[in-house]
């Protein structure tokens, strides 16, 4: 019994130290991907949003209501981002103390 315990908690500890460290790459991605480039590509957030829209009308054509709806939600998530990135390039602030 006290062996179980000891395996259950190291198989506990491995896999809250991974999901740790799944998290920290996660939070940690976006930031580096806008300092890297300050914008986004907007054309490419369009494309990938009709392409999530193919795939839900296929999806849909092929009965699979859940899935469909799931893809239509991130294509609505992909035009949105795509919306918010045009109006931050549009509507950039001048540079402190100018």
């Amino acid at each position: 019994m006290n062996n179980a315990t000891r395996a259950r908690r190291a198989l506990l500890a491995t896999v809250l130290l991974a999901g740790g460290l799944l998290l920290g790459q996660t939070v940690t991605a976006p930031a580096a991907e806008a300092a890297k480039s300050g914008t986004c590509n907007v054309n490419q957030l369009h494309k990938q949003a009709r392409d999530e829209r193919d795939r839900a009308a296929q999806l849909k054509r092929l009965g699979a209501r859940e899935e469909a709806r799931r893809a239509t939600a991130r294509a609505d998530a992909l035009d949105r981002r795509a919306r918010q990135c045009a109006r931050a390039d549009e509507v950039v602030a001048p540079p402190f103390g100018r």
